[in-house]
């Protein structure tokens, strides 16, 4: 597919059949379907959009990567809240929106009297699960609880070394929105074993194709800036495949210690530098990266391995263990390291995890 799609003729200026609001906003319907559920305010929807500024030029699209966008109507720029909100499901429109209406002369952001086709594909407004577990909540412990609300009997339960793809939203306990993957773009992609303990404790318990709900204390919980989170969360998340790992790489003769060309950190961390790529981008503890990865325990048992299974994991390092949050942070895209993880950087004795100190080699890929 192209990366620029066409203006529409009528860019740079309203026709006349176009109807306009009180506000200056300027609207035609490209499609309308009078039967579709009415866009509220506190609806997210999912839509595919293109925008242009008036001399024609396309500043962002869904339609290039194909795939629709959700977002919160409370979160979008005033002229797109109140267009949006003048629609309903299956409807498409072209708007016209004034700058006081868009982003205000902020810079670096699309200048001038914006123009966009939306396409309402449907309403997906997330339903608030209950603040505090319910009766029915499996408890598990320091005060984690979760609830399968809907479970797939057939498929095998979810072990620490699969990789999971899960869409989730987060809650705090005043009900207000957290975070969501959806808003992001993107699911969540991860093995289960590298996840923080709210959701790694969790999992192992549900199957490819639940739907759950798992309430979070703070001490068990991670915000996606990477800093320290205040107060419990609930999350629902739907988990749509997970990957089995199969046996096989053979672990490297220095897997129970680090040679004496490692180097390490104040915190513990070893690590040695195995190849060095082309490129010179580091990530930070906020990016999301795309690794090829082994890991072992110290007696040299492979327990996880992007490599066996032949696809990269993908993963924000705000999402992963300390050790490796620390570690790829020293790495350059096309690196490939190698760390040596003691426990308490790890996953400090957690049921089910790998125990003791973690080797792991990595390949830094891409910062996504």
């Amino acid at each position: 597919m192209s990366n620029e799609i066409q203006a529409p003729v009528d860019v740079a200026m309203p026709p006349a059949s176009a109807v306009k609001t009180e506000s200056g906003i300027a609207r035609v319907m490209l499609k309308e379907n009078p039967d579709g559920a009415r866009i509220r305010p506190d609806d997210w929807i999912m839509v595919h959009y293109t925008g242009w500024t008036t001399d024609g030029k396309m500043f962002d699209s869904s339609k290039i990567s194909g795939k629709p966008a959700v977002f919160p109507i409370e979160q979008l720029i005033p002229g797109m809240r109140e267009a949006l909100q003048l629609g309903r499901e299956g409807d498409a429109m072209r708007v016209w929106i004034p700058e006081e209406l868009a982003y205000k002369g902020v810079p670096g952001a699309p200048q001038g009297t914006l123009v966009f086709e939306f396409e309402i594909i449907q309403r997906v407004t997330p339903e608030v699960p209950p603040l505090t577990p319910t009766p029915e909540a499996i408890a598990l412990h320091d005060s984690l609880a979760y609830q399968i609300l809907s479970e797939n009997p057939d498929a095998e339960r979810i072990l620490p070394s699969d990789t999971v793809t899960l869409d989730f939203i987060a809650w705090k306990a005043s009900g207000e929105r957290f975070h969501s993957s959806l808003e992001a773009g993107e699911p969540l992609i991860a093995p289960v074993h590298a996840l923080f303990p709210g959701f790694r404790d969790v999992l192992v318990h549900a199957h490819e194709g639940d739907i759950v709900v798992i309430w979070v204390p703070q001490a068990l919980g991670i915000c996606p800036s990477g800093d320290p989170i205040s107060g419990d969360l609930v999350f629902s998340l739907e988990i749509s495949s997970v990957k089995h790992q199969t046996p096989g790489l053979e672990a490297p003769e220095d897997v129970a210690v680090p040679p004496d060309d490692a180097q390490k950190t104040a915190s513990g961390l070893a690590y040695k530098c195995l190849s060095k790529g082309e490129g010179d981008e580091h990530p930070t503890a906020s990016s999301r990266v795309r690794v090829h990865y082994t890991g072992w325990t110290s007696d040299g048992e492979m327990f996880d391995s992007s490599v066996e299974r032949g696809e990269p994991a993908e993963f924000g390092l705000n999402q992963v263990i300390a050790g490796w949050t620390e570690g790829v942070q020293l790495m350059a895209v096309g690196d490939k390291y190698r760390f040596w993880i003691p426990e308490n950087l790890a996953y400090r004795g957690m049921p089910g995890a790998p125990a003791g100190q973690l080797t792991f080699d990595v390949e830094l890929i891409a910062v996504i």
